[in-house]
């Protein structure tokens, strides 16, 4: 089978955790028989394949999809979107609802997501399929704690955050919820705001240390996952964000935002907060610091969720969005 990709244009100037993810199905996804090819504005080769997966539902994205519905392409889009009651005014609701409308396929990074934006969008929920999010295997066995501790002359314990920083990742309200303690935060990422990065660095002081970036297939990122004393992900929302993934298959401690679909990844293995209360994060933390890493919670996250299982499902959600095409083109 073969399979365009497409995303945003400007996705991968500062990319996250969904540039991530449509990397690791680019990697995984020939073990299922599916070949990718990335979409080239300067050479299209839309007459060579059978479908089409676009991912995500950042404005502007709906005119190349409508294109694509017009060609008779059968279309897949991964939607990587939290939308609730209270935070759908934030969104332009109609061009996303008429992105994901010309969808065969919509995919979701958990039946909680499928759930919320069949409801708010009043799309039918037999359009949605999730496919849960990854993590690669390497995280539990290269998380080497002093290596990270080496490089960056860190002695102690300390909060880790990883995630560009932004006002969806929340690193201000974890500063200030960190004010309670007497431990230093460090963010790995890139700024993706620069005027709320200079919020975040002004308020935590001394105590916010960042790193910037790393490759995410450079060791020390596992070992500043191993390192930590807690991982911190108090996040706006989160699908559940692949860094809680890795940290947790490192055998971090988890703190992560209650708003998305984190706990259909992590159960009770992980301590759950309100993102809008610095206390409730405070208290969260305070548990995570209290309890230690759930025993269970990296061998639950590698025996789930890794990249060679979860891209697995994809197979049959081509397929699906190659009959569904067909059928719409029969009626027509």
């Amino acid at each position: 089978m073969r399979v365009l990709f497409d995303t945003y244009p400007w996705a991968f100037v500062t990319p996250g955790g969904g540039e991530q993810q449509l990397l690791k199905y680019i990697e995984h996804l020939p073990r299922h028989g599916i070949n990718v090819t990335l979409h080239d504005h300067w050479k299209p080769t839309l007459e060579t394949v059978d479908v089409v997966h676009f991912f995500s539902c950042v404005a502007g994205s709906l005119h190349f999809c409508k294109y694509l519905q017009e060609r008779g392409l059968p279309l897949v889009i991964t939607s990587s979107l939290w939308i609730n009651d209270s935070t759908k005014h934030l969104y332009p609701i109609s061009e996303i609802l008429a992105q994901l409308s010309i969808a065969d396929v919509i995919v979701a990074n958990s039946r909680a997501e499928c759930d919320a934006l069949a409801d708010i969008l009043s799309v039918p929920r037999a359009r949605f399929v999730p496919v849960m999010n990854g993590v690669d295997a390497r995280f539990a066995t290269q998380g080497e704690a002093n290596a990270f501790r080496r490089e960056f002359g860190i002695d102690g314990p300390f909060i880790l955050n990883v995630g560009n920083i932004e006002r969806r990742k929340n690193q201000l309200n974890l500063v200030r919820a960190l004010a309670r303690y007497d431990l230093p935060l460090v963010i790995i990422g890139r700024i993706r705001e620069a005027d709320y990065a200079e919020e975040v660095f002004a308020e935590g002081g001394g105590c916010t240390r960042f790193l910037g970036s790393f490759r995410h297939d450079d060791p020390v990122l596992a070992s500043a996952y191993a390192a930590c004393s807690v991982f911190a992900l108090p996040s706006t929302c989160e699908t559940p964000g692949l860094a809680a993934l890795e940290a947790a298959a490192a055998g971090a401690s988890i703190v992560v935002t209650r708003i998305g679909s984190a706990r259909e990844y992590f159960n009770d293995m992980a301590h759950y907060v309100d993102p809008m209360d610095p206390g409730d994060i405070a208290r969260g933390i305070g548990d995570a610091l209290r309890s230690g890493p759930h025993p269970q919670l990296s061998l639950h996250v590698i025996g789930n969720f890794t990249w060679p299982v979860v891209t697995a499902a994809l197979y049959d959600v081509y397929r699906t969005a190659i009959s569904r095409c067909r059928q719409r083109q029969a009626t027509n």
